[in-house]
């Protein structure tokens, strides 16, 4: 195909479909119990300079507790993919992120993301590709179906295009310009989930925003449930099983495991402390006093919940069951 434009930005992963494609072949598909602390499931999976994702955006569904793992453990020089808000700004906050395929992080009605704008300008995080949400989720599909990139009309013409590493051609059939997105194979993703067995077979509420696809296109998957349930369940509604087992390698028990963010049907965001948040990642003073306060002075997800407070939890799940 005729290459008309290239975008600027270079691939934070060598792409080599083939090799990805072997990897899921030769990943067991027997039913192993996968039920584990966050702490050890960080720690097997994890690693320094890995190319880690997460998944949904805002402040729905996030990875909150395998994030502050991640975190507490000190994994560094970390590639990151994924649209959010705390989640990132906490692995940004905290040095270890090295490399950002970027679509958004924002903090929605509080403004920026000062986290974002700090590890950029002073140089800790060294390269950033820009992606639409819409893109990075095509990246994820394209992998997902064993493809090296897909053919889109999105993107053309803009800025985002422009400081991406997406190519736009000519098409063979038809002459009109095309832009084609390249596959992301990560190699570990980070998502939240309603209810999962211990196997990893995993249910999502409401919008399942790139769940299906990021969960295919990651070499090594930890989920984090809200609640864990029988496995005859899971077969009694075969349908509603957005991730199957043996794509996962890690479940992860954590009821309130999206705090600060919201769970849909479950319980609402936590507006103040993500306004204090806000407030504390102004000054690198702030900072460190939050993350010390609820990532690095708490030894788990259980002891982070009783300093967020357990009725200032049950308060957030009572909002929405009134509703």
């Amino acid at each position: 195909m005729n290459v008309i434009e290239s975008g600027l930005g270079e691939l934070t992963q060598p792409l080599d479909i083939d090799e990805f494609r072997r990897w899921n072949r030769e990943k067991s598909r027997v039913l192993v119990d996968k039920l584990m602390t966050e702490e050890e499931a960080v720690s097997r999976f994890v690693y320094d300079g890995c190319y880690l994702g997460t998944e949904l955006y805002g402040t729905v569904r996030c990875p909150m507790t395998l994030v502050r793992e991640v975190v507490r453990q000190g994994k560094k020089d970390l590639r990151l993919a994924g649209q959010g808000v705390t989640e990132l700004d906490l692995l940004l906050a905290a040095g270890l992120v090295k490399t950002l395929d970027i679509t958004y992080i924002g903090l929605e009605v509080f403004g920026t993301s000062r986290a974002l704008r700090q590890a950029v300008e002073s140089g800790q995080v060294e390269k950033v590709v820009e992606w639409s949400n819409g893109g990075i989720t095509w990246r994820f599909k394209a992998a997902s179906m064993g493809v090296p990139f897909i053919p889109v009309r999105s993107m053309l013409g803009t800025d985002t295009l422009r400081y991406s590493s997406a190519k736009v051609v000519e098409c063979p059939f038809t002459g009109q310009k095309v832009c084609l997105i390249p596959a992301l194979v990560l190699d570990v993703g980070l998502i939240h989930v309603h209810q999962a067995d211990r196997y990893g077979n995993a249910r999502i509420e409401g919008i399942s925003g790139f769940a299906f696809e990021m969960s295919r296109a990651s070499k090594r998957l930890i989920i984090s449930a809200e609640e864990i349930v029988d496995t005859e369940e899971i077969r009694r509604y075969p349908d509603r099983t957005i991730i199957p087992y043996y794509l996962v390698d890690a479940v992860v028990h954590a009821p309130f495991g999206s705090h600060p963010g919201e769970m849909v049907y479950l319980y609402e965001r936590d507006e103040e402390q993500l306004r204090g948040w806000v407030e504390a990642s102004q000054t690198v003073e702030g900072t460190q006093a939050y993350l010390h306060k609820y990532v690095y002075g708490v030894a788990d997800h259980e002891q982070y919940m009783d300093v967020v407070g357990r009725d200032r939890l049950a308060s957030l799940k009572a909002a929405v069951e009134g509703r």
